[in-house]
């Protein structure tokens, strides 16, 4: 069964998710819904007494509630209740909140959204790219981060192919990567940006995607070479890619002498790609009104 972790943004609040390719449903964090529909200071302790509540009510609601590993506050993926977008809709009527229809509204775009590209995986590109321009990022950093994208997708082909489980095996991989090109763990790395639940990816400056991406790539070129047997050898494999990118790293840092790995995130990036545009824009209405004038 495949599935696959996102996060979603509603009302520029963090809803984690997973796509279940097999059965084509969303699974979503009940305690993400929870905060974004009541703004609960303990939205796990908020689930707990409505669970209890819904329980005692003889509610058949409370006993379909499954379980999936998500990532937690802390970088760890720790099992969560989830429910389908059907189980949700029915939920949130046990709710009162003035969130709920615009909720209902946003989630049902969502289900909508994934079955569309399905049909035309081009449209999750355009949203994607949509998405970023929206946040201010520039366009040269949105193309690093859509190819980063291609490239992570075929890495964790190769893991699948070699029996690798997503979670464990695919997290212990990625900060094995991580920690021999930049020298932190994502973890570190993370905290070095001011990061908790955000995309590390999504923070990265144009120079860190590139290098990540070699380090990726190389890991995958590698084991494809190799055709490790077991996790431990898939181990050797990861450190092998990240220290390729590592080496160019240096040398970078060395002919520029400046570090590579730095503290700017999102918010920084996205500030200074508004920055670029306003810039851009600038200088072609400057060039307009010279050109007027001859």
């Amino acid at each position: 069964m495949e599935k696959q972790n996102e996060i979603k943004v509603f009302e520029d609040k963090q809803v984690r998710s997973v796509w279940d390719a097999e059965q084509e449903k969303w699974y979503i964090s009940i305690v993400d819904v929870i905060t974004v529909l009541t703004e609960s200071v303990d939205p796990a302790a908020y689930w707990r007494k409505l669970k209890q509540r819904l329980k005692e009510e003889g509610s058949e609601l409370s006993q379909k509630i499954g379980q999936l590993k998500m990532e937690a506050p802390d970088g760890k993926m720790r099992l969560t209740d989830v429910a389908d977008t059907e189980q949700l809709f029915r939920l949130i009527q046990s709710i009162p909140s003035p969130k709920a229809e615009p909720f209902k509204l946003w989630l049902a775009q969502v289900a909508s959204e994934r079955l569309d590209e399905m049909q035309d995986p081009e449209l999750s590109i355009d949203r994607a790219l949509q998405q970023y321009l929206n946040l201010g990022y520039s366009e040269n950093w949105i193309n690093q981060r859509l190819k980063s994208i291609e490239v992570r997708k075929e890495l964790t082909n190769e893991w699948k192919k070699r029996g690798l489980k997503e979670g464990v095996h695919f997290a212990t991989l990625t900060d094995i990567i991580t920690k021999a090109w930049s020298d932190k763990t994502t973890k570190e790395y993370k905290i070095l940006k001011g990061l908790k639940k955000e995309n590390l990816r999504d923070n990265m400056t144009n120079t860190e995607l590139i290098l990540n991406m070699l380090a990726e790539a190389s890991a995958k070129d590698i084991s494809e070479v190799v055709n490790p047997k077991t996790f431990d050898e898939s181990k050797v494999v990861a450190k092998q890619g990240g220290t390729v990118a590592r080496k160019a790293r240096l040398e970078l840092e060395a002919r520029t002498g400046k570090k590579v790995v730095s503290s700017l995130n999102a918010k920084k990036l996205s500030e200074s790609g508004l920055k670029g545009l306003k810039d851009t824009q600038d200088k072609k209405k400057s060039r307009k009104k010279r050109n007027k004038r001859k």
